[in-house]
């Protein structure tokens, strides 16, 4: 700005004597900022590929190229390599001075520290050094559970790849023939970790041998890590295609399946007994910090574990209200917990056969995709497909899931539904369930972040669990203005989904730091939700295993609501839903203290017009 007025002024004709020291100077001065951010902007991209070279199957995820021959290296040697990495990458951060940096950068370069840091932070308790893991944050000495672990990992990233061309296919072949090394990197981390001290809880991992198992049959064209073998494209050349299925069916046979029935014996007759009886995080090395760390970095907040757990009793009863009102309103006469009973119960809430489940969530998609535009100015180009969860590992699945897509590789997002156990899958949940994971929650949400423009790579794959699941939950409520939960059954359901997410800080609240047993937390989710024993068993065994992540969703879904509450009080007649909706979502997934000062700067912007 200040060039320009300078510049104005000598074309004006010369009101102003500017010596051409002084010109050199500003131009210096106001070219500072952007050389310092075009120097970082170079940084964050060159770190971004070492870190993509350090985590292959992330790279596949997100469609970076040129990774997808490998696995993460899971070495010691590999193991110290990343831990280089990011003392690396941290002094190569902090050489740079924030306040030389344009408004524009400090934002990512906040972020950027953030991730860094709580990587660096989490190496005490055990964490991998990688910054870009999963929002569970991965364990090194205990890098299974039955929600993630290698098999399950190998064939979703498989899933993942390419499968258009030849080259594509034999990336494939050599990621398989590479996969045995992988599963005995994991073993030896396991037995390292059982030195360590580090074992995950016994009881939820009880169907983790099985898992394995299943992952491994006799028909290798059956075995879900051969998927894309199943699945060739249209005019594929048929003599390619018997090549590689033969090549796939010798190194699957030779080498993969070995590997893990090897692994599976490992599990069922060494590590499952040597795992811990009891459930609580704060039963680990250093356990309460640990566990204090894991609440802090889920949540974006300063929350204690009690604060949280005093929050979701709140919730709690609040709710419960809500769905007294609504059991009143449907005329049915009985108790909360008959009218659970008959919804869990009824036939005509379930559906006889596993493509009627699924198609019925396809229906849902199809009729909340019209309703979108009155609540968003803009919408994500990426579109989205329902799938069932694969059978190996539905059992221990939750009712369903969002993988996203990558614009980059072409692969659109997907949503998981889990078919496993049917009489489990009641109708009066889809319509919540469908708009938390796919619209207007995650994939809108996700893809919306990873189409960002003018943002290093980073920001636009990085998942704050408080933004995304926050968000998630935010969006089961926009059901009823898009013109859903139309009958008493399904407004429950959502009720229900809002109660789960409630009873969530409460239940992993209560068994990582308050000494409550499994059961306690499974009796106190059956008290308060209508969900099915089946549900509720496989997500208080998530809590055990993924301490602090259930946290997130509540405490996100309110931080939105109290800045809409704020700018709908404001603004009055002025608020435009559209807008605040675009405002909340235009700088993709952050912590909900940046998030809010987000909004009181668009709040005061749009309060001043």
């Amino acid at each position: 700005m200040r060039i320009l007025l300078i510049l104005a002024l000598v074309i004006a004709g010369g009101l102003l004597a500017v010596p051409r020291v002084a010109m050199a100077q500003a131009k210096s001065a106001a070219g500072a900022p952007q050389e310092a951010a075009r120097k970082f902007r170079g940084y964050l991209e060159e770190d971004w590929k070492r870190w993509m070279a350090e985590a292959p199957e992330i790279a596949t995820e997100v469609g970076f190229p040129g990774q997808n021959r490998r696995w993460t290296d899971d070495s010691p040697e590999g193991i110290a390599r990343r831990k280089r990495l990011l003392d690396d990458s941290l002094a190569q951060l902090q050489a740079f001075a924030r306040a030389d940096l344009p408004e524009s950068e400090r934002l990512n370069y906040d972020l950027y520290r953030q991730i860094l840091e709580a990587a660096e932070e989490g190496q005490q308790y055990g964490d991998d050094p990688m910054p870009f893991a999963s929002v569970a944050q991965r364990n090194l000495w205990m890098p299974v559970n039955q929600m993630e672990n290698i098999g399950a990992q190998a064939a979703r990233t498989l899933a993942l790849m390419p499968h258009h061309t030849v080259a594509d296919y034999e990336d494939i072949l050599a990621r398989l023939e590479a996969l045995p090394r992988a599963v005995e990197q994991t073993q030896a981390l396991l037995q390292e970790g059982l030195k360590r001290g580090y074992t995950p809880p016994r009881v939820p991992l009880r169907d983790l041998p099985k898992q394995v198992a299943d992952l491994v049959p006799a028909d290798s064209l059956a075995s879900a890590l051969l998927a894309p073998f199943t699945q060739f494209p249209a005019g594929f050349p048929e003599a390619e295609r018997t090549r590689l299925t033969e090549r796939a069916k010798t190194v699957y046979t030779s080498g993969v399946t070995p590997a893990f029935r090897k692994l599976h014996d490992y599990f069922a007759e060494s590590y499952l007994p040597a795992c811990r009886e009891s459930i609580a995080a704060t039963a680990l090395p250093d356990g309460k910090a640990a566990y204090a760390f894991r609440v802090r970095w889920q949540t974006t907040t300063n929350l204690t574990p009690q604060q949280i757990h005093e929050i979701g009793l709140a919730e709690v009863q609040r709710i419960r209200a809500e769905m007294d009102k609504v059991i009143a309103a449907s005329g049915f006469r009985g108790s909360f917990h008959d009218f659970t009973e008959f919804l869990r119960t009824d036939p005509r809430f379930f559906y006889g056969q596993p493509e009627d489940l699924v198609n019925g969530y396809r229906v849902i998609a199809k009729k909340i995709d019209p309703q979108l535009a009155p609540l968003f100015g803009k919408l994500p180009r990426l579109p989205y497909g329902v799938t069932p969860i694969p059978a190996f590992k539905a059992p221990s699945q939750t009712t369903a899931y969002y993988q996203p897509g990558a614009p980059q590789a072409g692969r659109p997002g997907q949503f998981f539904v889990n078919t496993y156990k049917l009489e489990a899958r009641p109708k009066w949940e889809m319509e919540a369930l469908s708009m938390h994971e796919s619209v207007p929650g995650h994939h809108l949400q996700i893809a919306l972040a990873q189409e960002l423009e003018n943002v290093p790579e980073f920001r636009r794959h990085m998942g704050y669990s408080a933004f995304t699941e926050g968000w998630g939950l935010y969006s089961e409520s926009l059901g009823e203005e898009m013109g859903f939960y139309s009958d008493p059954y399904s407004k429950f359901g959502q009720l229900a989904y809002e109660m789960w997410r409630a009873v969530r800080l409460v239940a992993d609240t209560g068994m990582h730091s308050m000494g409550w047993s499994r059961q306690q937390a499974i009796d106190y989710f059956r008290e308060n939700t209508g969900k099915t024993d089946q549900d509720v068993t496989v997500e208080v065994d998530r809590y055990i295993v993924w301490p602090g992540q259930a946290l997130a969703y509540k405490l996100g879904q309110l931080k939105i609501r109290e800045l809409r509450r704020k700018a709908e009080a404001r603004l009055g007649a002025k608020f435009d839903i559209r807008k605040f909706h675009d405002a909340v979502l235009e700088n993709g997934a952050v912590p909900l203290n940046v998030l809010e000062a987000r909004m009181k700067q668009w709040l005061d912007e749009q309060a001043a017009h």
